[in-house]
């Protein structure tokens, strides 16, 4: 009887056994796939940084465009003939005083953007570094031979 007894006693250890590694396994995998998809949205993530540091380098090209256009319009006189570049035309403005208008409104514009896509780098940057920090300690976890 106590064979028995102990006959079922390993076979109940070694179902639990069983059960317990797969339920690791599974973790296992479970934690794997968590991690890759945690790996491709920091790529993403990457990749939007980028984006926008570029859309940020354009408004700032422009910007600085525009600062040189007001300046030049400075110098000029009121009776100066003055044009702007429409697509691959040039066409002549009624006066100074309107291509100032423009230009200092898209000036603003450009400002405004600029200050937009800095904050939103900004942000960008910090959820970036969260994740990174997130992944690294995932994989130094998972990995105890590289700590």
């Amino acid at each position: 009887m106590l064979q028995n007894a102990i006959g079922r006693d390993n076979t109940f250890n070694s179902d639990l056994l069983y059960t317990l590694e797969k339920g690791e396994s599974k973790m296992a995998e479970e934690s794997s796939k968590q991690l890759q998809d945690q790996i491709t949205r920091l790529q993403q993530m990457r990749m939007q940084l980028q984006m926008i540091m570029q859309q940020r380098q354009q408004v700032e090209l422009r910007l600085k465009e525009t600062d040189e256009a007001l300046e030049e319009l400075e110098k000029t006189d009121s009776k100066t003939p003055i044009y702007k570049s429409v697509g691959s035309i040039l066409i002549k403005t009624k006066g100074k005083s309107e291509i100032t208008k423009e230009l200092k409104s898209s000036k603003e514009s450009l400002e405004l953007r600029k200050n937009t896509l800095e904050k939103q780098e900004g942000r960008t940057k910090e959820k970036l570094n969260e994740l990174q920090s997130k992944v690294q300690n995932a994989l130094n976890i998972s990995d105890p031979s590289s700590a």
